[in-house]
């Protein structure tokens, strides 16, 4: 900071500033409210369909977002503007007031050119009378003391302006188009952000056989405390570096690199760092600045390298996957790092014909894993765990073609129709992951096997499918299914009824699987419903529909039934959708068909009957999955199943959001599902007390029980769609007493439907005594 510059600072056009962006942010958080309880809730509200809906919804979502973005934004600018204009004020009557001082002590402050200054004492008008020769006014240290004060005040001007110029261009860096959503509320927060983000990747950048337990504790807190702030995730990052990165988690969690003080006192915390040290990384690739950008390109370009060279070490890809197990990392980054991901496993795989040696941990292999029991050596491990948090990107890398059937070197062949012939297939990483990859195989300390991969691969398909992070619930803010989910259902449906096993055989894998198809309700009623006439005002859906057969969804359900936590969440997803829906027509009697021939309530019990069969069909089909687990595990199991539904009850009666939505009428739910408000619906009821475990009507007969015999869950599902219809009838002003009494018997050929479709594509699997009516 200049002397001058300082000394005579006019802050008119500083204040102005601060004044003008103090009016933007109020005018932006007008245009916030408008755009989050106007134009985003009326979009949500819209009576839209098909891609309209998919696309202007999620384009208004994004939008009334940036309006959000831009008022954080606008916030953190002023603020920031605002703490450094009062600095230096502060700074410049520091500095006024100690060149005033230094007059009445005969000093004198003269600009000394290039931002310079000097002190000098004045010359006394009486020196040639004084004997001792002395010239000044004043003594040597009074010079030097002032001297030292002013040259303090500008340090620190210094400092406070060069700190604001850095934080805002970080902020503005944040992101390329658009506003960023780095919220701070002062400008020493974020400056302080940014220097420890400094002295961290420098104790981080240390060789890791150096590094002491008090920088590991530094580091594992400091990453802890900011790994969501933006600026410091940034800075962290680019500081550190790829290489340095990688290099860093290496030396500390595999044993074999050699710091004995950090494997010895700090073991039990190697979890916590790998989450910290993911979250920051993640938050960091969000950054569109030109740091974080090359950073993104580095990583992917070293990702088939061996970590130290010529020396060796694991792969690139094998330390960063670990690293994506926790954390949003970005889309982009993602979908890039995933394709030469599998460019490296199509090299080492002979595009899939065996093994991937190179990832199998062996005895001496690297331990790059923390979270969990598996040692991280398969890159796809931790990478797919990244996915099942970023809906996306899941969606995109496993539609991607793995391999196709023109590729000489493609080893896959198979009989596609029906002549008795093989011949070469292209595969979609979904269905080489799922149905032909040969995973890395590992074991636990009591010799079961690892199969985390496998898991973690069935989470990224409930996220690629759904559009919400696995394990979460679909909001109203989830978008319509678009035509990329919809595609993977689809492989999926098809994939597990050809060949059950992969499901049955993988039973860990349905839970996701249930998830799944909960959330495709409207698609799976859409197509086990006989004909097509009206069947898009009965189950109306938004977005892209998936256009599955009743042959691979009776398949696929059936071994869906077979596990406790997938059964749970097709059952409650089921009547839930259907309990929602059956309210809905009751609200809107004619919506589904207007004959002109048939009352409306004849229009409304014909519909709900339809919506009672569904029900009743996919209840029968679960429960023979359940049925014929039964009889191979002899009951063994019926506490899980009971379990697993109470645990669903943490979904919450007025939060199922399982193929439904959450918002005010009309609206359209999570997946495309078009349905009215839960709060105090009939599924609001009916899933809160499913979950008890046993539900009563009002003269104490039991209505629910967790279906240890199939007996028990047709009864429960008649009970269950004559109390949705009263329900529906009452929530919605109008009971119908004749629609109320035909329901259970729809749901009963629904049943029957699901005994036939059983044994009709389960070749009579599904327990003789218990389905087979025949003589």
């Amino acid at each position: 900071m200049d002397f001058n510059a300082l000394f005579h600072a006019n802050f008119k056009l500083f204040d102005d500033a601060v004044t003008d962006w103090s009016t933007l942010v109020k005018h932006l958080a007008d245009l916030k409210k408008d755009a989050e309880d106007g134009l985003h809730k009326a979009a949500l509200a819209a009576d839209w369909a098909g891609v309209n809906a998919q696309v202007s919804r999620e384009f208004i979502g994004k939008t009334a977002g940036e309006f959000g973005d831009a008022h954080t934004q606008a916030t953190t600018i002023h603020n920031i503007l605002r703490d450094t204009r009062d600095e230096l004020k502060t700074f410049h009557q520091q500095l006024t007031d100690a060149v005033s001082r230094g007059q009445k002590k005969n000093l004198t402050v003269a600009d000394a050119g290039d931002g310079k200054f000097t002190v000098m004492g004045n010359t006394r008008p009486d020196w040639n009378s004084d004997p001792s020769g002395k010239t000044s006014t004043t003594d040597q240290k009074d010079v030097d003391d002032l001297r030292d004060e002013i040259q303090g005040i500008l340090s620190k001007a210094t400092e406070s302006d060069n700190t604001a110029k850095d934080v805002l261009a970080a902020i503005v860096d944040q992101s390329a188009t658009g506003f960023s959503d780095a919220n701070y509320k002062d400008r020493d927060t974020a400056a302080d952000a940014v220097k420890e983000a400094d002295e961290l990747a420098k104790l981080a950048g240390k060789n890791p056989d150096d590094l002491s337990v008090e920088d590991f504790d530094r580091i594992n807190s400091g990453l802890k405390k900011y790994a969501n702030d933006p600026l410091f995730a940034e800075r962290f990052t680019t500081d550190l570096g790829p290489q340095k990165t990688l290099e860093f988690w290496t030396g500390i969690s595999d044993p074999n690199r050699g710091n004995y003080e950090l494997g010895h006192k700090r073991l039990d915390q190697f979890d916590d760092l790998q989450r910290n040290l993911g979250l920051t990384l993640a938050h960091a690739t969000q950054s569109d600045s030109a740091g974080m950008t090359e950073w993104k390109r580095k990583m992917i370009d070293i990702g088939d390298q061996p970590l130290y060279g010529d020396r060796g070490g694991p792969m690139g890809f094998q330390v960063m996957s670990n690293l994506m197990r926790t954390g949003d990392y970005d889309d982009q980054f993602l979908k890039d790092y995933g394709t030469e991901l599998m460019v490296a496993e199509r090299k080492m795989t002979g595009n899939g014909e065996h093994g991937n040696p190179i990832w199998q941990h062996m005895g001496g292999s690297a331990w790059l894993n923390r979270i969990g029991d598996d040692s991280g050596n398969d890159a796809l491990t931790g990478y797919l765990k990244g996915l099942s948090n970023s809906p996306d990107a899941a969606t995109d890398f496993l539609n991607q073609q793995y391999v196709s059937k023109d590729d000489p070197d493609n080893p896959f062949e198979r009989d596609t129709d029906g002549n008795g012939k093989k011949g070469k297939v292209s595969l979609s990483n979904f269905q080489y992951l799922f149905e032909e990859r040969d995973w890395p195989k590992e074991a636990n300390l009591h010799g079961d096997d690892i199969i985390t991969g496998q898991n973690n691969l069935a989470l990224a398909l409930e996220a690629a499918t759904t559009g919400h992070p696995a394990g979460e619930m679909p909001t109203a803010d989830t978008p319509p299914h678009n035509a990329g989910q919809a595609k993977l259902v689809e492989d999926i449906f098809q994939s597990v009824s050809e060949d059950p096993k992969r499901l049955t055989g993988r039973s860990y894998m349905s839970d996701s699987m249930g998830q799944i198809a909960a959330e495709y309700m409207p698609d799976i009623h859409r197509e086990l419903h006989a004909g097509d006439a009206s069947e898009k005002t009965l189950f109306p859906v938004a977005g892209t529909v998936a256009m599955l057969n009743e042959r691979d969804i009776t398949r696929f359900l059936y071994a869906v039934g077979q596990n406790p936590e997938g059964y749970a969440a097709v059952n409650l997803g089921q009547h839930s959708y259907t309990t929602q829906l059956m309210q809905h027509h009751f609200e809107h009697p004619g919506e589904y068909v207007k004959d002109p021939a048939f009352s409306e309530a004849d229009n409304l019990k014909q519909g709900s009957e339809q919506i009672a069969r569904k029900a009743g069909e996919i209840e029968g089909i679960i429960g023979a999955g359940r049925a014929y687990q039964a009889e191979l595990e002899g009951g063994a199991k019926d506490a899980d199943y009971n379990a697993a539904i109470e645990r669903a009850g943490s979904w919450g009666g007025t939060a199922i959001g399982i193929g439904i939505g959450m918002a005010t009428e009309p609206m359209t739910g999570p997946g495309g599902a078009i349905i009215g408000d839960v709060a105090g619906t009939a599924a609001d009821e009916i899933i809160g007390k499913i979950t008890e475990g046993a539900m009563q009507d009002s003269s104490g007969e039991i209505i629910y029980r967790n279906g240890e015999s199939f007996e028990e869950t047709s009864d429960s599902t008649y009970k269950l769609v004559e109390l949705a219809a009263r329900k529906a009838g009452e929530n919605s002003g109008h009971r119908y007493p004749l629609i109320e009494a035909s329901v259970a018997t729809a749901a009963e050929d629904g049943f029957d439907t699901a005994g036939t479709k059983v044994h009709k594509y389960l070749d009579g699997e599904g327990i003789p005594r218990q389905l087979d009516t025949e003589d």
